[in-house]
């Protein structure tokens, strides 16, 4: 757990963040600042459809928000796997596009960014989700992510209360502590407001698999969970498919309303744009930019979808009290005591870690509540 001292530190450089975007962008804009390169190729890189109402179009939309920024061009590319393939098309990007900045979006790529990255000093690799290491990772690597605790915890709280069985359901790629992270926080959401809930996650093994998707929904319905979520590349299957089944969903990386307008109760979206906007300004002046961003709710990064007309007035007040505190730094959700679904005390008495705290960063469990266990399939 961090220091008082240097979680403050921490907690005023991600305040200042939005604002030295911002300034960055002024004065490209108004060229009080002289860009070391004065046209400059971005690259982004997706391992699914930019159209799949998820994890990779919110990638996508970020990307082209650069296209605001004066001499900056885009060259995207989806559907790239989580293999060589990615590094063939870095490599394009570079020798063909004269990109200067690549944006490698998926959490597997991050083995071939780090490969390939010390061969293009000049290049500056940016990746989401990986670990950057001082003195390990190339020093031409940045990473980012966002801590989505906080939004997951608040989707928990409207499924709990709109849940009429108390069962809630979660359907999840990969066992990776950002993935149990959102599992976690979700189910502590739910058991905030209704005790007894419980939630059944299923994993599917993969980040993009539609017909696993569909068929957990499918069955997770059949046992009588009435709200699902998940954490998976595209959640347009589960939508769907829980609005052919009459039960309610709370959405991930995207807003997915319009796909199933009554049944959808809200979710989290990704708004990545500040950070692809700081990192390229920072790289197109010559400014030193941070290795490793992290940042949330408070920041911008993952907003709250709005509510749909299914979600209770009660459900409400009890999900935007509960922002309220977050949104003052005053409510923590990983606090002791708090116990496995497996009955081990995971987080003692009396200790709180805060969303930044990089002890949340290896979570190897499953709270209790959850029914299920850590599985690759």
């Amino acid at each position: 757990m961090k220091t008082g001292t240097t979680y403050l530190v921490r907690y005023a450089s991600r305040r200042l963040q939005p604002l030295l975007v911002a300034l960055a962008a002024l004065l490209l804009l108004t060229g009080a600042a002289r860009p070391l390169w004065a046209d400059t190729t971005v690259g982004v890189i997706t391992v699914g459809s930019t159209k799949d109402w998820g994890y990779n179009e919110a990638q996508a939309v970020a990307g082209k928000s650069l296209k605001q920024i004066p001499g900056v061009k885009v060259v995207v590319q989806d559907n790239v796997p989580e293999t060589i393939a990615v590094t063939q098309t870095m490599q394009s990007m570079i020798n063909f596009d004269n990109a200067k900045v690549i944006f490698a979006t998926s959490y597997g790529y991050f083995p071939f960014v780090c490969k390939l990255a010390p061969k293009y000093p000049k290049v500056l690799f940016v990746h989401c989700g990986g670990d950057y290491i001082p003195g390990k990772t190339p020093k031409n690597v940045a990473t980012y992510f966002g801590d989505v605790d906080e939004v997951e915890y608040l989707s928990g709280i409207v499924a709990g209360y709109s849940s009429k069985s108390g069962k809630l359901g979660f359907i999840a790629a990969k066992p990776i502590p950002q993935v149990l992270r959102d599992i976690n926080a979700f189910t502590l959401g739910a058991r905030s407001v209704n005790p007894k809930a419980t939630c059944t996650v299923v994993f599917t093994g993969d980040w993009f698999q539609p017909v696993k998707e569909a068929q957990a929904v499918n069955s997770l319905a059949d046992q009588g969970i009435d709200v699902v979520t998940m954490h998976v590349d595209s959640p347009k299957q589960i939508i769907l498919t829980a609005k052919s089944r009459g039960i309610y969903v709370c959405g991930y990386h995207f807003d997915g309303a319009a796909l199933y307008p009554k049944g959808f109760l809200t979710g989290s979206a990704w708004n990545w744009a500040p950070i692809y906007k700081e990192l390229v300004t920072d790289a197109m002046t010559g400014k030193t930019y941070p290795h490793s961003i992290m940042e949330g709710f408070r920041d911008g990064v993952v907003k709250l979808d709005p509510f749909g007309p299914a979600v209770s007035p009660a459900a409400k007040a009890a999900a935007l009290a509960v922002k309220k505190e977050f949104m003052a730094g005053k409510f923590q959700i990983f606090k002791g005591p708090l116990y496995s679904n497996g009955g081990k005390l995971v987080i003692p008495a009396g200790v709180v870690y805060h969303d930044a705290a990089p002890t949340l960063d290896g979570m190897n469990y499953l709270v209790k509540g959850v029914i299920g266990k850590i599985s690759w399939n």
